[in-house]
């Protein structure tokens, strides 16, 4: 997810990213470090002691923040078309301190929302509406003068209920409006919907990278070192990582399966995510946004009906009901 939004960055001309980390750093440190050379650009983290918010890691970098030119802020958990030639475009025409992006919501009262005028300056923020004053909501990505450093101090900080607000009183805060498809997608089931959503925009956008054959159904993205054995129903909506190995007869929809899993003969497998080096045995059904965790093992002809199984367990018994299995 996080390299979908670096590519955007690097293609905007980004050449240095900033990754605030805390749990389990060194893993993302020891991954994110092979992708400067591939995008030639420079990744640095910065690890936090004790969680700081989502304002404060911005005063911990604030040695590489300082200067003159503007810096993007990203939620990693979020899924769009990044729009970061346009942020920059907006950001510069109006002049002022930031830009945060919005996005329209069917339901604004589960949301915090985002109101403004005309021009886009934002008036106010009014906490999960009751009646309705608007239906645009904060989406995860700003766009912010190295300035705003100056409003925050290094101890943890919100910086949608602390710095905004702040900013909003002296007029230096924009809000630009987000086109086309957007999912926070820190929940299973919302990863699930926005794996859908941008599989749908890389057919539009980027279509020689799906995967298309014989046993394929609409939307498939599919790593070359993964092997699929005879009389697949593949998709639509499936992403396929590296060395997967999908044996003879399987059906898979709407799921992802991470690297190294191996799913045995005639198992069917619909709004799943299965996890790194999982085995899943033969005509197993899993379905309702069940989620195994690194090296499950589900024992042939099981069900498993919105499952959420941790790290290193083996499933023995059919989970007929939605459950956590520790």
């Amino acid at each position: 997810m996080m390299l979908h939004q670096v590519e955007a960055l690097v293609e905007a001309g980004v050449d240095h990213v900033i990754l605030a980390v805390s749990y389990r750093a060194e893993m993302l440190e020891q991954e994110i470090k092979k992708d400067e050379t591939k995008y030639g650009i420079k990744i640095s983290i910065s690890q936090e002691e004790e969680p700081l918010g989502t304002a404060g890691p911005l005063a911990l970098a604030r040695d590489v923040l300082q200067g003159n030119e503007p810096f993007f802020v990203l939620n990693s958990d979020i899924v769009c078309d990044f729009p970061f030639r346009d942020m920059i475009s907006f950001h510069k025409h109006h002049g002022q301190e930031g830009t945060i992006v919005v996005t329209r919501v069917e339901e604004p009262s589960k949301y915090g929302v985002v109101v403004y005028d005309e021009h886009g300056k934002v008036d106010r923020f009014v906490e999960k509406p009751q009646e309705f004053v608007s239906n645009r909501i904060n989406a995860g990505m700003y766009i912010l003068n190295p300035s705003v450093l100056n409003r925050i101090e290094l101890k943890p900080t919100s910086i949608e209920k602390e710095v905004f607000p702040e900013m909003v009183k002296c007029n230096q805060l924009y809000a630009y409006e987000l086109q086309g498809f957007w999912m926070d997608v820190g929940q299973p089931k919302d990863f699930l919907t926005g794996m859908c959503y941008y599989l749908q925009h890389m057919k539009q956008k980027q279509p020689r990278k799906l995967h298309q054959a014989e046993y394929t159904v609409g939307n498939v993205l599919l790593d070359p070192t993964a092997k699929i054995g005879k009389n697949c129903r593949i998709g639509p909506n499936v992403v396929i990582g590296p060395n997967v190995i999908v044996e003879d007869g399987v059906c898979l929809k709407k799921c992802t399966l991470l690297k190294g899993c191996h799913v045995k003969s005639h198992s069917w497998i619909e709004s799943c995510i299965i996890g790194w080096k999982c085995v899943v045995g033969q005509w197993v059904r899993m379905e309702n946004t069940s989620v195994l965790g690194e090296d499950v093992i589900v024992k042939d002809e099981m069900y498993v009906n919105g499952g959420k199984v941790l790290p290193h367990k083996a499933i023995s018994e059919s989970v007929a009901e939605p459950q956590v299995i520790m």
